[in-house]
C-alpha cells in the first residue's frame, strides 16, 4: 500500500521528469493577455501537465489566491498574486519614485507617458498613463516587449551589456510596421545615436502615426536603470522638444532614485 501512495505521489515527475514547482509555474504561464481565463483542460495543455495533476495544483494555487476560479468554471490570476508581484523592489521603488514625473509630463503633454525596465532580451512596462485623447498603443502595465522597436526599448537597448545587444543584433528582429527598423547595421547606427544624444526617438516603428521619444533614467554610478517615454500622436509632433521634456522628467526620477540607492 505504501508502495502504490509512493507511486501516485511522484508519477508525474517519474514520467515528465518535472518537479511541482515547474508545473506550479508552468500553470501560473499558461495565462497570457490573449488568454486570461482557462478552462481546467485548457490550463493542463498548456502547461503540458496532465488533467489529474492540474487539477490538484489549480486547486491549492486557489485555495492559496494565485488563482480564482469563476462560476463559469474558468480559472483566471487571483489578486493575490498581484499583490506578491507588486512587492517586487525594481517595480515598487521605481514606480514610487518616478510616478509625480509621469503625472507631471502627462498633465504638459496629455500623451501616453510610459515607464519601462529590461529583463533579459526584453521590457517590461512597470507603470503608464494616458488619457481619452492620446494615440492607442500596444503596450499595458506588466507586459514584456521587443527592444529594438519601441522608444523605451532603444534606449534600454543601447545601454544593455553588449552581449545582450549582440544576442538581439544576431537574432531576426520583428517588424511591427514598415517602419520598423530590421537591418542590423542599421539597428546599431542607432543605438550609437542614443548614446550619443541621450535620448531615442522611434517614428512609427510600433504603432503607424505615434512618434515615442524616450530617455534614460540613471543611479548614482552611471547605470541605466530605466527609461522613460512621451508617445505621441506623429503629426505635429516635435521630437527634440519632447525629448526635452522626458529628459527632464528622466534626471528628476534619477535625483528620487539616489537616496534609495546610494
Amino acid at each position: 500500500m505504501k508502495v502504490e501512495v509512493a507511486v501516485h505521489v511522484d508519477d508525474d515527475r517519474a514520467v515528465q521528469g518535472r518537479s511541482v514547482t515547474s508545473k506550479v509555474l508552468a500553470l501560473l504561464d499558461a495565462f497570457s493577455p490573449a488568454c486570461p481565463e482557462l478552462t481546467l483542460s485548457e490550463l493542463a495543455r498548456r502547461a503540458g501537465i496532465s488533467l489529474s495533476t492540474a487539477h490538484r495544483r489549480a486547486a491549492e494555487l486557489a485555495e492559496w489566491g494565485a488563482l480564482e476560479r469563476g462560476q463559469d468554471g474558468r480559472y483566471r490570476i487571483g489578486l493575490r498574486l498581484w499583490e506578491v508581484a507588486s512587492l517586487a523592489p525594481r517595480g515598487l521603488v521605481l514606480r514610487e519614485a518616478a510616478m509625480p514625473f509621469l503625472e507631471d509630463l502627462y498633465e504638459v503633454t496629455h500623451e501616453n507617458v510610459q515607464l519601462a525596465v529590461r529583463e533579459g532580451l526584453e521590457l517590461v512596462f512597470v507603470e503608464r498613463i494616458t488619457g481619452r485623447r492620446a494615440i492607442p498603443v500596444l503596450t499595458r502595465v506588466g507586459g514584456r516587449f521587443a527592444l529594438h522597436a519601441t522608444g523605451v526599448g532603444l534606449v534600454l537597448l543601447a545601454h544593455a551589456p553588449a552581449e545582450v545587444q549582440e544576442e538581439i543584433l544576431g537574432s531576426p528582429l520583428r517588424a511591427y510596421t514598415d517602419r520598423t527598423i530590421t537591418d542590423p547595421v542599421r539597428l546599431r547606427e542607432v543605438l550609437a545615436s542614443v548614446r550619443r544624444t541621450g535620448y531615442a526617438v522611434s517614428d512609427g516603428q510600433v504603432t503607424v502615426g505615434s512618434v515615442s521619444v524616450a530617455a534614460p533614467i540613471t543611479g548614482p554610478d552611471g547605470t541605466v536603470l530605466a527609461a522613460l517615454s512621451l508617445v505621441a500622436h506623429a503629426d505635429g509632433a516635435q521630437p527634440a522638444a519632447l525629448a526635452q521634456l522626458v529628459r527632464t522628467a528622466a534626471r528628476g526620477i534619477a535625483r528620487a532614485l539616489t537616496p534609495v540607492h546610494g
